[in-house]
């Protein structure tokens, strides 16, 4: 398994494809926190705090998680080769988890340089160092959490459609709906019983605050555990 996961890690970087979603991730966050003028940029806000980049980069990521997964099962099905893998003495389970740690490591990649806004964060302090530290780091926790759920609905996804680009399309709708589309609902319908906490952004919010509640750490690896059953189902049937 290991060998499997290298080797999507290098197929990652032997195309433009991972370096190019590490430089949008960082350039988009950049400029909408640092550079342009609104909601997002910290330095308007007046007051030393990394809300904003928790509010913008699931949304960021939304489109960028798909861009990573987009080729994982798609390509080996328009390239032939799905069979002959599926064929190796490896387990089927094995291979989909092979192919998702490496996504997950990619945009763990591009997440690592944004550790950079904490010092930033904090030499803006005042005094210097006076921030929400313990929040930053719940934040960037259930940050982790959704690229685990964002990575395995794209994975999911790439095994519906031999072209990427369906399969990309098919991953940020997914991805939108669980987030943000029973939240939207829940604005629609008039009703005692919320659904909104069906969806991953009540759940991403609530550790936003600083506080990781084993309930939504449960939601979260069960939505990944969820999307990556579904995967190897799907594999296994069409094999």
């Amino acid at each position: 398994m290991r060998a499997l996961i290298k080797r999507e890690i290098n197929s990652f970087f032997a195309s433009p494809i991972g370096y190019l979603v590490i430089a949008l991730f960082l350039i988009f966050n950049g400029l909408f926190l640092w550079v342009f003028s609104g909601t997002f940029n910290i330095l308007d806000a007046g007051f030393a705090d990394l809300s904003a980049f928790f509010q913008l980069a699931p949304w960021v990521l939304l489109f960028l998680i798909p861009t990573v997964t987009m080729r994982t099962f798609s390509d080996e099905k328009k390239m032939g080769t799905l069979e002959v893998l599926l064929t190796k003495p490896i387990p089927l389970q094995s291979i989909v988890l092979a192919k998702y740690v490496a996504a997950i490591t990619l945009i763990i990649i591009a997440l690592i340089p944004t550790l950079l806004y904490i010092l930033t964060i904090s030499s803006l302090g005042n005094p210097i160092g006076n921030f929400d530290l313990g929040g930053t780091i719940g934040s960037y926790i259930g940050l982790l959490f959704l690229v685990l759920a964002y990575a395995a609905i794209g994975v999911f996804s790439s095994t519906i459609s031999s072209n990427q680009i369906v399969a990309f399309i098919i991953a940020i709708f997914l991805c939108f709906t669980v987030y943000y589309g029973f939240e939207g609902l829940t604005s629609l319908i008039n009703s005692d019983f919320s659904i909104e906490n069906l969806g991953m952004k009540a759940h991403f919010d609530s550790t936003t605050r600083g506080i990781l509640d084993t309930r939504d750490i449960i939601y979260f690896l069960s939505i990944s555990a969820f999307f990556l059953a579904s995967t190897v189902f799907k594999l296994r049937k069409e094999s």
